[in-house]
């Protein structure tokens, strides 16, 4: 064992003592946190707007904040890219994170200096915890990389913007820098394609042994490595990689695939991280579900998924929550964000600790027919038959067809770009189905009831995805395909590549 690997066993033992205390007072971090942020934020325009200086209680702050998105928020953060202070937090942020939004354009988080030591925190944390619990501590004297955005940094108003991922390369740690890649150079390369094969070339005779990325990404890279080689397993390539950590999308559809590039099942760390602030991490090898972070900056509150629309829905704090229902995520930060929807929905499936699983996106479900089948459901059925008949799925996305041309019953079209196909697609399909009218009881009655007919997949070309993005612009860094959409715009573009 290196110094550096005895060191980090030495340190994780410190810091678990901390995530053991988050794991056993989360209820009262959490009001630590609520009160803290108020007194923080009361003399700030926001607070002044919403009548801080007269919050006592949370009841007191659902009256006075509303729940908002960013087109909600936006005339506050619109006042912090001309340039104005003390907005939505005490000064000016440090940074802003650039994103993608589907409606609002561009958006721009806003990251201050008591939020950005949070997300690096988390990171250090998950893999220390990860040493702690299993004693393997050797991945830290090879390589680790991080596929990720460029670290290139712009100006708005005197506030570097960036993707998140950007300004956490510019933040690591001096102990990590001497191990980590891609180096600075070609992690600046934009195009996403030519990034990754340079990415290719500066690894490939280097000891990794942790690599780090959102699923689909890590796979592209993956599949460059192995043809750059002449089909070898990633194994082969890199004989001390011993470890996987990723985030941004449900890794169970990806992997199979990953393991069999990979050659065998590594172990794994998920990470909950996002431009509003890192969430939760897998503190379990043994348990896939995931550590939500109470003491982070962060005050949470949880809404109903199906009330979320509602004029009034309930808001519920931490306390409040019940396990094994799906809420709408509320974030209010010491980023200056009140009353936010993050966008994504979860569930609780332990309150000791508070553990929870990501399971879509609250805009991301169909029910164009009243079903509202979610992203979890969908992927449980598909990876649940696909698993049984040893079937392997790249990607996916599912749209409504609700007007079919030939006049036969609506129904929910999957396009599907498959690594290893069905004997029999159509069987495949319906096998499907029946797992997902298991999963969901309004799809059952509108089958039972002749509303709608059974799924109908489209298989796609190989690299349909890939090439989708790339033509969207979004291939690689944080950008992820829609599982689900209540419209045909992308069933619309893929349809090009069906087979």
């Amino acid at each position: 064992m290196g110094l550096k690997a005895a060191l980090s066993r030495i340190f994780a033992a410190w810091v678990n003592r901390d995530i053991d205390r988050i794991r056993r007072n989360s209820v009262a971090l959490q009001q630590k946190t609520f009160q803290y942020l108020v007194e923080q934020a009361k003399h700030t325009v926001f607070g002044r707007d919403h009548h801080f200086d007269s919050i006592k209680t949370y009841d007191d702050f659902k009256k006075n904040v509303p729940v908002r998105d960013y087109e909600d928020l936006r005339p506050y953060i619109d006042r912090i890219t001309h340039g104005d202070e003390n907005i939505l937090w005490p000064g000016k942020p440090e940074y802003l994170a650039k994103t993608s939004g589907t409606t609002s354009g561009v958006k721009y988080i806003p990251i201050t200096k008591e939020s950005m030591p949070e997300h690096i925190k988390a990171a250090r944390n998950a893999l220390l915890n990860y040493i702690h619990e299993t004693g393997k501590s050797d991945f830290v004297n090879g390589k680790m990389i991080f596929l990720q955005g460029s670290p290139v940094m712009q100006k708005k108003a005197g506030i570097s913007v960036g993707r998140l991922s950007g300004i956490v390369a510019n933040l690591v740690p001096a102990y990590l820098q001497k191990n980590r890649l891609p180096s600075f150079e070609i992690n600046c390369i934009e195009d996403w394609e030519q990034k990754v094969d340079a990415i290719v070339e500066e690894t490939l005779r280097e000891d990794m042994t942790l690599i780090s990325g959102i699923p689909p990404w890590c796979q592209m890279y993956f599949d460059r490595l192995s043809a750059k080689t002449g089909g070898k397993k990633i194994k082969d390539i890199f004989p001390n990689f011993k470890l996987f950590v990723y985030g941004g999308v449900n890794y169970e559809p990806y992997r199979a695939r990953i393991e069999e590039s990979i050659g065998f099942a590594i172990d794994s760390i998920e990470t909950y991280p996002a431009s509003e602030g890192f969430i939760a991490f897998q503190d379990s090898q043994k348990d896939k579900s995931l550590l939500l972070l109470t003491d982070a900056g962060m005050f949470y509150e949880f809404i109903p998924a199906e009330e979320f629309f509602n004029d009034n829905p309930t808001r519920l704090s931490l306390e409040e929550i019940e396990l094994n229902k799906n809420y709408a995520l509320i974030l209010n930060t010491t980023a200056g964000l009140w009353g936010y929807s993050i966008g994504d929905t979860i569930k609780f499936v332990s309150k000791n600790p508070y553990r929870i699983l990501v399971t879509g996106r609250i805009k991301h479900y169909i029910s164009a027919f009243g079903e509202h089948v979610i992203g979890e459901e969908v992927e449980q059925a598909l990876m649940s038959v696909a698993n049984e008949e040893g079937v392997d799925v790249v990607e996916f996305t599912v749209a409504p067809q609700v007007n079919p041309p030939k006049g036969e019953l609506p129904y929910h079209e999957w396009f599907i770009e498959f690594g290893k196909k069905p004997v029999d697609v159509q069987g495949f399909a319906l096998k499907v189905d029946k797992a997902l009218q298991k999963k969901n009881i309004y799809y059952f009655d509108l089958i039972e009831g002749n509303i709608l007919q059974p799924l109908i997949i489209q298989s796609l070309q190989k690299d349909a995805f890939i090439n989708y993005m790339r033509a969207q612009g979004k291939l690689g860094g944080q950008n992820k395909v829609p599982r689900l959409s209540n419209d045909r715009k992308i069933a619309e573009e893929l349809g090009v590549y069906i087979v």
